[in-house]
């Protein structure tokens, strides 16, 4: 499914998600206008690391972020690992890969609009603290 965030266009794979794509597509609308923070739909998340690093995802509230390193830790793993995983989620936004930043960057992002569309989705949340210490820092 395709959707406009922003003005970048955006791929999530909605048979992960059970809703139906107009109620997707609204609840997305609805987070782009700000009028929401949380998605109402579960996601199946999949039987792997990539999957270990969706949920961690979805633990991350709106409007804070947390280092490749933090979730890293969480699972016992690497960095590197749990950033490919963030570029391999197939629905971002849904699961806030976006909320996931380096330690001294904003790190990658692998939806169209790479981190112009990253930097996008964190201002839009930034009425978090943690988010706009992250921004000011990484201001380009």
């Amino acid at each position: 499914m395709h959707v406009t965030m922003w003005g970048f266009d955006v791929e999530l794979d909605e048979r992960l998600v059970e809703s139906s794509e107009a109620d997707l597509r609204e609840q997305l609308a609805e987070y782009e206008r700000g009028d929401r923070r949380a998605f109402d739909a579960d996601v199946r998340i999949p039987d792997s690391f990539t999957g270990d690093v969706m949920r961690a995802m979805l633990d991350i509230p709106y409007g804070e972020t947390r280092t490749y390193g933090d979730v890293a830790a969480e699972l016992d793993s690497h960095a590197v690992a749990v950033g490919q995983a963030c570029g391999q989620n197939p629905v971002p936004l849904v699961v806030p890969c976006h909320r996931v930043v380096g330690s001294d960057s904003l790190g990658g992002f692998s939806a169209a609009g790479g981190t112009d569309l990253k930097r996008s989705l964190l201002e839009h949340e930034r009425d978090r603290e943690t988010t706009q210490s992250v921004l000011s820092a990484y201001r380009s």
